[in-house]
C-alpha cells in the first residue's frame, strides 16, 4: 500500500520538499496568467475609457483570466490524480 501524498514514509512527518515543489509549479501557472491580465488591465488603463479598444482588451483580459483559471483548475486535478497512483 502507497503512503499519501505530501508525507514522508520514515518519518511519517510532512514531507515539505515535495509540498514545496507542488507550490512553486501552481503559483508559477497563477503568477503567469495574472500577469497576462494584468498586462492586459494596464493597456486597457493606457489607452482610456470609452474607446472600442479598451472594451476588446477588457474582454481579452477576462478570457485570459477564465481560461487561466480553468488551466490552474485542470492541472490540480491532474496532478492529484498522479500524487494518488503514485
Amino acid at each position: 500500500m502507497s503512503s499519501p501524498p505530501f508525507i514522508d514514509q520514515a518519518s511519517g512527518e510532512l514531507d515539505l520538499d515535495q509540498i514545496r515543489a507542488e507550490v512553486f509549479r501552481l503559483a508559477g501557472l497563477v503568477l503567469l496568467f495574472g500577469g497576462i491580465a494584468l498586462l492586459l488591465f494596464l493597456l486597457t488603463l493606457l489607452v482610456g475609457p470609452g474607446r472600442l479598444l479598451a472594451g476588446f482588451l477588457t474582454v481579452v483580459s477576462q478570457f485570459v483570466l477564465a481560461v487561466g483559471t480553468g488551466i490552474v483548475l485542470m492541472y490540480v486535478i491532474a496532478r492529484g490524480i498522479q500524487l494518488a497512483d503514485e
